[in-house]
């Protein structure tokens, strides 16, 4: 499992245009940012509102284009054996309540349904390119909520914030 930030236009939260990236709709003339962003080609299986609403754009055993040239503890290419969730923010910002709490439902669903050993952020299966979910994310307080799950949390000695 591969936790994820996004915020499109970056640090614009609430809109439409992370839906419409992952469903290939996004317009690159609608906001400058978007120009980088024509002809790309992401998706990811879940995303995770500000306020807790979990969307769903692909099912979980088919391939999600979420994570990038990636590894995690020498398997590569992520996407072909990880579920990616993106959940709306910035790097190094805090996340919402209703996000933690909608995060770990989905997270305990899902590790009923598929075998997940673990969950990481993109900046552990990609360091040096990518740095989200990033310092903002409160890794403790997942691992707290899963506590009486069978999956780890990774990095496990996160101070808690």
């Amino acid at each position: 499992m591969v936790l994820h930030s996004i915020s499109l236009p970056p640090g614009v939260l609430r809109g439409d245009a992370v839906r419409r990236l992952f469903l290939n709709t996004l317009d690159p003339a609608r906001h400058a940012s978007f120009e980088s962003l024509r002809g790309v080609r992401v998706s990811a299986h879940f995303f995770v509102r500000r306020d807790g609403l979990v969307l769903q754009f692909v099912a979980g055993d088919e391939c999600a284009w979420h994570a990038g040239v990636s590894s995690w503890r020498g398997r590569e290419r992520c996407n072909d054996w990880s579920i990616g969730i993106e959940i709306e923010g910035l790097e190094g910002r805090s996340f919402a309540a209703a996000q933690y709490r909608a995060l770990a439902r989905l997270l305990r669903a899902i590790v009923k349904q598929y075998p997940i050993a673990e969950i990481v952020g993109h900046e552990h299966v990609a360091p040096g390119r990518k740095r989200d979910p990033g310092a903002g994310f409160r890794w403790s307080r997942l691992a707290r909520a899963l506590s009486a799950s069978n999956v780890g949390v990774w990095p496990r000695m996160q101070r808690s914030r």
